[in-house]
């Protein structure tokens, strides 16, 4: 019999701090066990974009207390985790690192597989998870500077028709 898959996971790759528990289900089937997001939009308007210092100083001030409440949220200790995720890039590197080094430490802590995620690829894939959109499909993906129109073949196998 197949076993449950739980991951922590933890985004920060910009203005918003985010940590979710998801778990893929002995089917196979995804469920989001709670998904915490912290945007930091209104803190930003005054400059008119993204301020990178004061955001990567923003995921440092919350993600904490978010990776706590996802956690609460899906009653679940950090020994009941098969893996920790965080967005490995691209980003800004402030916010990137507050994240990666948050979830590898919580890895390493509780002798827990970490993995690193493409910030796209996770846009790519996420149909998949929230309306079980099985590949392959045609994707616009806008996300920052990112652009993308891309044809998602399989996990992994990405053909990309149009960038900005």
């Amino acid at each position: 019999m197949a076993k449950c898959l739980t991951v922590l996971g933890i985004e920060s790759s910009c203005d918003e701090t985010a940590a979710a528990v998801v778990r893929l289900d002995t089917q196979g089937q995804p469920q989001t066990l709670s998904n915490i997001v912290l945007s930091q939009t209104a803190d930003h308007a005054i400059y008119g974009g993204v301020v990178p210092e004061l955001a990567a100083r923003a995921h440092i001030t919350h993600i904490d207390h978010l990776v706590k409440q996802a956690m609460d949220d899906a009653n679940l200790h950090f020994k009941e985790l098969d893996g920790v995720a965080a967005t490995a890039g691209p980003g800004l590197v402030g916010g990137l690192l507050v994240g990666m080094m948050t979830a590898k430490s919580i890895a390493m802590a509780h002798d827990l597989k970490f993995l690193g995620v493409n910030h796209l690829e996770g846009h790519a894939l996420t149909p998949g998870l929230t309306e079980g959109l099985a590949p392959p499909y045609l994707l616009l993906l806008v996300s920052g500077g990112h652009t993308q129109i891309v044809s998602v073949d399989d996990i992994g196998k990405y053909k990309r028709f149009g960038t900005t």
